[in-house]
């Protein structure tokens, strides 16, 4: 199974609804059963999903969403928080008048998913956790240490141009990078048996050097009651064709057809 690296944008709808205080840009592609994309930090739609959307479109109707002050949306003047990006995406699918949806979070936007069916389990039908945690002792070694001495200038380059293409605007973007690292550098465990009471069919996936180590994402897969565990060679991302972890000339994306083969189980 191979991807795309076209420009997903020339094909897709792009929307803004009035969510929560946000105008809130998302863009809908394809048709079948609702499948909602949710970034990564410091991302897009195209940073995250772009190799791999065309293909997710094919067999379903995809909302890629962009949260609060990133990419198109831009941000106002509340807490920027992991619910708060839950409470959005749950206001947005009342918006489209979508009763159950798929998500698919990577990273942070992983972090969201779970938060959208803890608090929203009506809506939810199956989700990815793709390339996160649920606790701190989840992270690789350093990862705090890293996150708590963060530097714009470590941000990755096309994280940075991908903004400005659409916001051309280096305060906001240096004020986005500021909120995604405070949000990180406070992160709170999510209880244990919050994730254990999680009951709707799920997809742990991640590279074997993650931002996550394997054994928690091992753990996740023990703790919930229906998962899935898929374990990829390579870094945040590789799988799936994340653009920082993109290399030049690659066309495989080794989790799209486990990705698909879950979403595609048992559909009515």
């Amino acid at each position: 199974m191979t991807g795309t690296t076209s420009n997903l944008h020339a094909q897709s709808t792009g929307n803004y609804a009035d969510i929560n205080g946000l105008k809130m840009y998302y863009e809908v592609h394809g048709s079948g059963f609702p499948l909602v994309l949710i970034h990564g930090g410091g991302s897009t739609i195209e940073t995250t999903f772009g190799r791999i959307l065309p293909e997710l479109a094919k067999s379903h109707q995809v909302i890629a969403v962009e949260m609060q002050a990133h990419g198109h949306t831009r941000d106002i003047d509340r807490e920027m928080t992991f619910e708060q990006d839950a409470d959005d995406i749950a206001a947005l699918l009342k918006h489209l008048a979508i009763t159950k949806a798929d998500i698919f979070g990577f990273s942070n936007g992983a972090s969201t998913t779970f938060h959208i069916v803890m608090r929203y389990p009506q809506l939810v039908n199956k989700i990815i956790i793709a390339s996160t945690m649920y606790e701190r002792a989840g992270a690789f070694p350093g990862f705090w240490e890293m996150m708590m001495n963060a530097s714009f200038d470590g941000m990755p380059q096309p994280y940075k141009e991908a903004y400005l293409k659409i916001v051309p605007d280096q305060d906001a973007l240096y004020a986005m990078y500021n909120r995604d690292v405070t949000r990180m550098q406070n992160f709170k465990d999510i209880p244990e048996k919050s994730i254990a009471s999680i009951e709707v069919p799920a997809l742990i996936i991640c590279g074997d050097h993650d931002v996550n180590t394997v054994e928690h994402a091992t753990k996740m897969f023990r703790t919930m009651k229906n998962a899935q565990l898929a374990i990829f060679p390579g870094g945040h991302g590789d799988y799936m064709g994340e653009l920082t972890t993109l290399k030049p000339g690659q066309t495989t994306l080794a989790g799209l057809p486990v990705i698909r083969a879950f979403l595609d189980a048992n559909r009515q």
